[in-house]
């Protein structure tokens, strides 16, 4: 992906965006990073905070890839701060400005579980979980399905109404499982409004998948 499609931050791109992703994980790849990116910007457009600090923390925010059924899955956040922070300090930033993409990419993750404190952190988590929703986020979800082994669903019992969640087993799970409760904890008032209609586009997906089936 060429560095332009991040403009206005095409320099910082083209500096960040070998260092952006690893692996062969498609659901975290640089089409995912641009998808944040875009999300971001829109978000920063209302909302305001500081574009560069965004900006990098949105390029390096999966720049360490962890499996989603490994068990360091939790530290995967963890790790990609601390990769960003030695990246940045080679290009010589200032250290307030890589502590906050650090807190940035830190908090972003669901796994992690800690909260954003910055205006920068809480755009890029609402601009990362953006793109777990909606019709892409469905995507994303059978895509990581298909990498762990999952069964698309039970068919003896598809809404899991007699047996426990079990979305390492079966993909449509990680719905109800994860997915329908992303909307609820979105930080900022932009990023509410985009995710109310992207849940929406959710449930329609799952209400569609077992009509068919």
């Amino acid at each position: 992906m060429r560095a332009d499609a991040f403009s206005p931050y095409e320099q910082l791109a083209e500096t960040l965006i070998p260092h952006a992703t690893q692996g062969d994980d498609g659901s975290h790849d640089l089409a995912h990073i641009h998808r944040v990116f875009r999300n971001a910007m829109r978000i920063h457009g209302q909302e305001g905070g500081n574009g560069t600090v965004l900006a990098a923390s949105v390029l390096l925010h999966d720049c360490v890839a962890v499996e989603k059924n490994s068990p360091l899955r939790a530290q995967a956040s963890r790790l990609a701060a601390e990769k960003a922070c030695g990246l940045l300090r080679d290009l010589r930033w200032e250290e307030t400005d890589i502590e906050a993409v650090a807190h940035a990419i830190l908090t972003h993750s669901f796994s992690a579980n800690i909260a954003p404190e910055t205006l920068e952190a809480k755009i890029l988590q609402d601009a990362d979980r953006l793109d777990a929703i909606g019709m892409v986020g469905a995507a994303r979800c059978f895509y990581i399905a298909g990498r762990m082994g999952s069964a698309l669903y039970d068919p003896e019992d598809p809404l899991a109404e007699n047996r426990p969640l079990d979305d390492r087993r079966f993909a449509i799970d990680h719905f109800e499982n994860k997915l329908f409760k992303l909307a609820d904890g979105f930080q900022t008032q932009t990023g509410r409004q985009l995710a109310k209609e992207r849940h929406e586009r959710l449930q329609q997906v799952l209400t569609l998948f077992l009509d068919e089936i």
